[in-house]
Formats: C-alpha cells, sequence, structure tokens
C-alpha cells in the first residue's frame, strides 16, 4: 500500500465515494471531506500530499479554499488538483493556483495519471 495520502473534498457524496474507492484500489490512502469548510482542519491534522478539490461547493468554493491554501506558509506548496463540470473550470482553477485540473466526466486512467503525475512532480 502507498504511503502517498489524497484527500477528496467534493459535497457530492456519490462523487466523493467513488473517486475514495478508484484511489483505495490504486494504493494511495483517502480522506474524504464532504463540506469545505473542514478541510483546512483535516489538511492539517492529515498532512495529505494531494488534495482533489471540486470547484462548485456550498458555503466556500473550491476557488476560495485554493486561495486560502496558497496564502498559508503551511499550505501553499500542497499540491491540488481541482475537478470539474464547468467550462470555465480550468480557468479559474488555474488563476486560483491550482497544479492541475480534471474535466468531468473523467474516465479512471485520466484520473489516476493526473493524480500519479502531480504527486510526482
Amino acid at each position: 500500500m502507498s504511503d502517498k495520502k489524497v484527500l477528496i473534498c467534493d459535497d457530492d457524496e456519490g462523487i466523493l465515494d467513488m473517486l475514495g474507492l478508484i484511489l483505495s484500489d490504486s494504493g494511495y490512502q483517502t480522506i474524504p471531506v464532504q463540506n469545505s469548510l473542514q478541510i483546512y482542519e483535516e489538511i492539517k491534522r492529515e498532512k495529505p500530499d494531494l488534495v482533489l478539490l471540486d470547484l462548485w461547493m456550498p458555503v466556500l468554493s473550491g476557488d476560495q479554499v485554493l486561495r486560502t491554501l496558497r496564502r498559508s506558509p503551511d499550505t501553499e506548496h500542497l499540491r491540488v488538483i481541482v475537478i470539474s463540470a464547468s467550462r470555465e473550470g480550468e480557468r479559474i482553477a488555474t488563476e486560483a493556483g491550482a497544479d492541475g485540473f480534471l474535466a468531468k466526466p473523467f474516465d479512471l486512467e485520466q484520473l489516476i495519471s493526473r493524480v500519479e503525475q502531480v504527486i510526482a512532480a
């Protein structure tokens, strides 16, 4: 089993479960977070190697979360892949400081390849 931890933040429980299963089957330890307000505490506690972050979530959107992470010395270098079905998602993610972007829907190979790529960078 990999010692790499991936924190997954998505308000859709089905997507959270699916991503968790796919990444667990690929050898990653996963930390699911459904509420974007809890992400900072989970990052502090779990110290993930990568965050998969949904762009459109209630309360705090993914780009708001990402901008906050980039402003903190403790998390400014944390690897983050933003996930979105929005046509503007990639631009918004890039402007917020994402290390990668995945457009929904994506296939399993795309997901695993992108995760491996960003963790290795």
